[in-house]
């Protein structure tokens, strides 16, 4: 379910609600009771994958680690394209 943040035009109150995406948009501040509450525009919210369970985490092996240590020691990388 989607965070949307709201500001209240009369009293400057800011909060976030938690709403589906079907709900309608609010419009009454719930600090002043004033129907000036405008839905804005934020950037939405990324996907931070933490513990086991992700490529990332689970599926390198031990030799690929230390290559890519001995690659950043050494300084080299990718070959350049031709």
């Amino acid at each position: 379910m989607p965070t949307y943040d709201y500001a209240c035009e009369a009293c400057g109150h800011t909060f976030e609600e938690f709403q589906m995406m079907s709900d309608p948009v609010l419009r009454k501040c719930p600090r002043c009771g004033e129907s000036k509450l405008q839905r804005l525009i934020g950037g939405g919210a990324g996907f931070l994958f933490k513990g086991s369970g992700y490529h990332v985490t689970d599926y390198r092996s031990k030799s690929y680690e230390d290559g890519k240590k001995a690659d950043s020691k050494s300084g080299s990388g990718p070959p350049e394209p031709a």
